[in-house]
């Protein structure tokens, strides 16, 4: 029987969804389907930043479709993200709830930042470049920008970052009567200069020797100018400057009459060329070329053939280790612990983990402790903090969220009410992570190098998986009568949330 050998990468964006599929012949990615529709999804959400009801349906409706295409596809060969759009709707759940009625798929909403990685990491996989070159990649999407900056042959760039500025929300802010007017293109630009004046001193000293612009806004800049006649399409300062200047001439959106400009485009065209005009002046960037790789090629690589979540997730926890000077030794030991535990725990479960979910448990237990540097009295607050504010590369935000939360709980007392809404994940697969991180921080507590796993057992309820036995040896007690009292404390934290129980037995 034939291996499966089709990949599939959807793109749930700002201004239009997208579907690519993909197979590897003799280790090249071949693109064999592609499928986009304009769902507008950013216009949809109001000034509290919900979606509205006809937005969500038109969503959902588009995915439903898409399910027919990838059906007997195995879920580890799919990818589905999410960006600008579905960060920042509050009521995005109703959205994530109503897509997996008809979407057999996880939509993992991915951080600004990690989607600025993955278009720098879709673009530098298919455009030839010096290795001594300073790389910059400028994605204008519906809802965001996106900016990527790198060096050389390395596909992890050195600076990401993201702004609130995208040619659907510009249209809404700026252009709502779809009027071009030089005065209101002038407010949009500095707007958009405005959005990255924190970034520009650090990035001219760069010296960027390469620039990339790609997706929809900066594709019709590129065809518009090889209709002027411009053979090469490469943006520079001054056929921009002239691009603007035909532009201004028209008098409304679609009044604008270039042969590769669509009419669907037609209505965000003038927002995004005044975002694009002001990051371009802003940055002072000589020359720019089109790629037509990007989000969904970066995900399609990490999917098929590049380096894994799992690669990129543990560069980003070790990078943590260093930055907040963890101490390794007990991290790792922390982590054994997990394992153990978690490897009985699995034995008798009549449920099975998802190793991706696992996987988050064992970064908890290694950076449970980033928050040590401020102090150690909210050590789990702290900690939580900041893995929930950092830059993560390789973590989804659903990801992102979980480690935090399992940060956050590893230690005191626990509000069950406040645990976030998952879309990703079960809530009874959460709790038990988190009932196996507070043993294995606590049997640890002592920092002993010479601990022997073996003087510990866990028991599951055969009627409760939130009610466990912990068996520890006796003689190993009489040793360590600290863990005794941290056991006892631990139980009454556990003895305030309903089916929790942790009996403890000294065998």
């Amino acid at each position: 029987m034939n291996k499966f050998n089709e990949y599939a990468v959807v793109d749930l964006g700002s201004n239009s969804f997208h579907m690519v599929i993909a197979r590897v012949i003799n280790g090249a990615i071949q693109i064999i389907y592609k499928n986009k529709k304009n769902i507008h999804l950013a216009t949809g959400l109001n000034a509290n930043k919900e979606l509205s009801e006809s937005s969500i349906m038109q969503g959902v409706e588009c995915l439903a479709l898409f399910a027919e295409r990838l059906n007997g596809f195995p879920s580890e060969h799919v990818r589905v993200v999410a960006t600008h759009t579905l960060r920042v709707a509050k009521n995005r759940h109703k959205f994530l709830m109503a897509a997996a009625k008809v979407f057999p798929f996880p939509v993992e909403i991915i951080s600004g930042q990690e989607e600025a990685r993955l278009i720098y990491l879709g673009t530098m996989t298919a455009e030839s470049t010096s290795p001594t070159d300073t790389k910059l990649v400028i994605d204008i999407g519906g809802g965001s920008t996106e900016i990527a900056i790198g060096k050389g042959n390395d596909l992890t760039p050195l600076i990401v970052a993201s702004r609130p500025m995208g040619c659907v929300t510009y249209t809404k802010q700026f252009f709502y009567e779809q009027k071009i007017d030089a005065v209101l293109f002038q407010r949009a630009k500095l707007a958009a200069e405005q959005q990255i004046e924190s970034m520009i001193n650090r990035i001219k000293k760069l010296n960027i020797t390469a620039a990339f612009g790609t997706s929809g806004t900066i594709k019709s800049i590129y065809h518009i100018l090889l209709d002027l006649g411009v053979s090469d399409g490469i943006i520079t300062p001054k056929r921009l400057d002239d691009l603007i200047s035909y532009v201004l001439e028209f008098k409304s959106f679609h009044d604008i009459n270039y042969p590769s400009l669509s009419n669907e485009r037609k209505n965000v065209f003038v927002s995004g060329l005044a975002i694009f005009s002001g990051v371009f002046n802003a940055l002072g960037i000589e020359a720019l070329q089109f790629s037509s790789c990007a989000l969904r090629e970066g995900v399609l690589y990490e999917l098929i053939d590049g380096p894994n979540y799992r690669d990129i997730r543990q560069n980003t926890a070790q990078s943590l280790l260093e930055h907040y000077n963890i101490d390794q030794r007990h991290a790792k030991q922390v982590v054994k612990t997990a394992k153990y535990l978690f490897a009985q725990w699995q034995q008798q479960a009549t449920i099975t983990i998802p190793s991706s979910l696992e996987s988050i448990l064992y970064w908890a237990a290694q950076l449970h402790e980033v928050g040590l540097k401020i102090n150690f009295s909210s050590i789990h607050k702290h900690s939580s903090y900041i893995l929930q504010n950092s830059n993560l590369p390789g973590f989804n935000e659903e990801q992102q969220l979980l480690l935090s939360t399992l940060v956050r709980y590893h230690r005191k007392s626990i509000n069950i009410d406040e645990l976030p809404y998952f879309s990703l994940f079960e809530y009874k697969y959460i709790i038990s992570l988190m009932q196996i991180l507070r043993l294995s921080i606590l049997i640890n507590n002592q920092r002993n190098a010479e601990l022997d796993l073996q003087a510990f057992q866990l028991e599951l309820s055969k009627s409760k998986l939130t009610k466990v036995t912990l068996e520890v040896n006796q003689e190993f007690v009489e040793n360590n009568k600290l863990i005794l009292l941290d056991l006892e404390q631990e139980q009454k934290y556990w003895k305030m949330i309903e089916d929790w129980e942790l009996s403890i037995a000294i065998c």
